[in-house]
């Protein structure tokens, strides 16, 4: 069995936090920008971020190909920066694990050796395996790592699982939280009602990966009767890739979820805000396009405000999808609330300089 989180890292996940899924920097000619990319996680540092995942999705998974061969050493820069820059406070570092067994077993091992907490681990690309093989996947990983588990919705790679197949995931001694990115309501019910139904129930927390419904899934308070028993759970805290910009907003908003569930005031505020988050995050991740350009918009915001050098990607032909450039000038035109370009200029060079001296 994979040993046990740091207590206080525990707690910080239990409590519920805000984790960004981290974006790649290249240069124009998509070769890895190992500066920019340093620069970048002070960033979420100095937001305050409860943690990272890297090597995900808004990573981009063919960081893992041949030719580029990035997932090690991306994942050594990310945490040589963190343990470097002395955070005194928990910051969770997550890995993102995918493919057949074998691989994930050995980015698992990866991950481990390298110093990470947790590995996210994705279901997507699997569709030869039944769900028992997956659990059997889950079970093998688990015993490396601790296992953030990750329902990917199909847009995006990943497919439908049924509620038996989550009891069961549940059920799995290791796996200690779920990312919920189904986008979907039926499917995320799914996640929780098994939670609950699990003897382990208190011993995973939920995250919300759904971009498109961020303030709502936070605000609720999930309730089911399991054998006559009425049991609840939250989702604590987010991990996705909306939060990889605007992060130091996103800080506060979880924060002021957080004020409204203890008080019972301000509920009506923040399902306002919560539309207008989804506005952003239809613009972000292309969805008149069905997500085709979702993260080159992630990269397109980071640009604008001089943490890339560009939204480009390591395959050429992933930009932003027709008409996302628009939306995007839209959404920052409607909700400048909303963006951190202000926090961000304001300690650009202070990063840039902590990462050149070293």
């Amino acid at each position: 069995m994979a040993k046990g989180l740091d207590r206080d890292i525990l707690n910080l996940l239990r409590t519920g936090t805000v984790i960004p899924a981290c974006p790649l920097a290249i240069t124009k000619d998509r070769v890895f920008d190992e500066f920019t990319q340093r620069v970048l996680l002070h960033y979420y540092l100095e937001a305050k971020a409860g943690g990272i995942a890297v090597g995900v999705h808004t990573t981009q998974f063919n960081i893992r190909d041949a030719k580029h061969n990035l997932y090690e050493r991306l994942l050594g820069v990310v945490h040589d920066e963190i343990i470097s820059s002395n955070i005194q406070r928990p910051f969770i570092k997550i890995a993102g694990v995918c493919g057949e067994t074998e691989q994930a077993r050995k980015e698992a091992m990866t991950a481990g050796k390298i110093g990470y907490d947790m590995v996210l681990l994705s279901m997507g690309g699997l569709n030869s395996y039944t769900e028992y093989e997956i659990l059997e996947r889950t079970k093998r990983i688990a015993d490396i790592m601790p296992v953030f588990g990750f329902y990917l919705q199909p847009n995006a790679g990943g497919r439908r699982f049924s509620y038996e197949f989550w009891k069961k995931f549940a059920d799995i001694e290791g796996v200690l939280a779920i990312k919920t990115a189904p986008f979907n309501r039926y499917d995320t019910l799914d996640v929780l009602r098994a939670v609950c139904s699990s003897n382990r129930c208190e011993e995973i927390s939920i995250y919300t990966g759904n971009d498109d419904n961020i303030v709502a899934d936070l605000l609720t308070t999930y309730k089911f009767n399991i054998n006559g028993h009425v049991i609840e759970k939250e989702i604590c805290g987010g991990l996705l890739g909306h939060w990889a910009v605007w992060t130091s907003k996103a800080v506060e908003l979880l924060e002021k979820i957080k004020k409204a569930k203890e008080t019972g005031a301000g509920f009506e505020d923040l399902l306002r805000l919560g539309t207008q988050i989804t506005d952003c995050n239809a613009a972000f991740f292309d969805v008149n396009n069905n997500f085709f350009g979702c993260i080159p918009g992630i990269n397109e915001i980071l640009a604008r405000q001089g943490l890339l050098k560009g939204n480009w990607c390591l395959d050429e032909k992933e930009i932003l999808g027709e008409g996302q450039m628009e939306e995007i000038d839209r959404v920052y035109m409607s909700y400048p609330e909303l963006n951190d370009d202000k926090f961000i200029a304001d300690n650009i060079e202070k990063w840039k300089e902590i990462v050149r001296v070293k």
